[in-house]
């Protein structure tokens, strides 16, 4: 895997032959769960996929989980979820680089690209959506996850479809 700025993981996308053309997934990676999102063929919408367990002892089994997503959706590229704060060092975002790493080490995701997205509160802004719905705690932890990587990835695609747009009218 090799980390690219934001903006080239789609320019590249775009350089690429529309048959060619790939998905990409949304990672909202967390202590104990990665959610994960995937975009259309189109690269505008994404949608909620599912949720993986996260420990350290599993990371050649998620490599190769991904491996099977990468095979069954064509996929091209990760958007993951960090949150950024420029005035000190967060704990979280140094876990999500940390899982990015020990990903990176299996050597299983080999000619993918991926970017960092800033995630800050999107678990918390589907939490608070979800919570007049009372739903049993470990259910509205998954639902949580899926949703806030959906949350990522669209903030992503909005934004890179968006730039596109404007420099198509320049």
């Amino acid at each position: 895997m090799r980390y690219v700025k934001p903006w080239n993981l789609f320019h590249d996308l775009l350089k690429s032959n529309a048959v060619e053309r790939g998905r990409l997934l949304g990672l909202d990676v967390g202590d104990k769960y990665v959610g994960i999102a995937v975009s259309d063929p189109r690269n505008q919408i994404a949608s909620p996929l599912s949720v993986l367990l996260r420990k350290k002892s599993n990371i050649d089994l998620m490599a190769s989980d991904f491996q099977c997503l990468i095979s069954e959706l064509s996929l091209v590229g990760f958007v993951v979820g960090c949150p950024f704060d420029r005035l000190r060092t967060c704990p979280d975002a140094v876990q999500v680089k940390i899982f990015i790493d020990d990903l990176c080490k299996t050597k299983k995701l080999e000619g993918l690209k991926y970017t960092y997205w800033d995630e800050r509160f999107t678990s918390k802004n589907v939490e608070l959506m979800l919570k007049p719905l009372n739903l049993h705690p470990v259910q509205a932890k998954t639902i949580i996850d899926k949703f806030a990587a959906v949350g990522i990835l669209q903030g992503y695609l909005d934004y890179v479809n968006r730039k596109m747009k404007l420099e198509a009218a320049e």
